[in-house]
């Protein structure tokens, strides 16, 4: 697994010193380290509790019960705001470097709610949930005018959809979020989910 890790970091370069920081700091911890979706996960009582992953830009924390967070120095990230949905991340970037006192606030709290086996509750049913996906307007502007790839994102699950919407949102830039949508387009095409970006690098 530890050769798995390192091949991860090893690939990103740009983010070795970021993300060894980030592994050490999190292997400290009683998380278990794993590799899922081609990304560093950490884990305990048979629950996700962290993900990382290394982008062009900033590197990613999620938090996959983030939303039980009290973010009180307010740094969780929410693509969707007022949707049912767990998942928040922190950015990391070259401007914004880690903060070890703070990140470390948010893991010993996200640890605890995982070994009480605390998740957030949701009582919107699988159907709803999918319905109320904010599909970015550059994202449902190129399903509606190609029916193979709306016929394609309309097969994916609902959290699929919500992964590739999320990918696109949480990009601050209109030139960002069209690199970011053609990258997407080939992967919702063949059915795959949004993991498919890292594994092939």
């Amino acid at each position: 697994m530890g050769d798995k890790i390192k091949l991860f970091i090893s690939k990103h370069n740009v983010w070795k010193i970021e993300l060894t920081e980030l592994r050490n700091l999190l292997n400290s911890t009683d998380l278990e380290e794993s590799v899922k979706w081609g990304m560093p996960s950490y884990g305990c009582n048979g629950q996700n509790v962290i993900g990382i992953g290394a982008f062009k830009n900033h590197i990613g924390i999620w938090f996959h019960q983030g939303a039980l967070l009290l973010d009180p120095h307010d740094v969780l990230i929410n693509a969707q705001e007022g949707k049912t949905k767990s998942m928040r991340s922190i950015h990391i970037t070259k401007k914004s470097p880690i903060d070890i006192a703070v990140l470390n606030e948010y893991i010993t709290e996200a640890i605890k709610y995982a070994q009480n086996g605390k998740k957030r509750s949701t009582t919107k049913p699988r159907k709803v949930f999918k319905e109320n996906i904010a599909i970015p307007p550059e994202l449902e502007e190129a399903l509606n005018s190609d029916k193979d790839l709306q016929r394609m994102f309309e097969k994916l699950t609902p959290i699929q959809q919500f992964d590739y919407s999320e990918y696109i949102n949480t990009a601050k830039r209109a030139a960002t979020k069209a690199s970011r949508l053609e990258k997407i387009i080939p992967l919702i095409k063949v059915g795959k989910p949004i993991s498919g970006l890292w594994k092939a690098k």
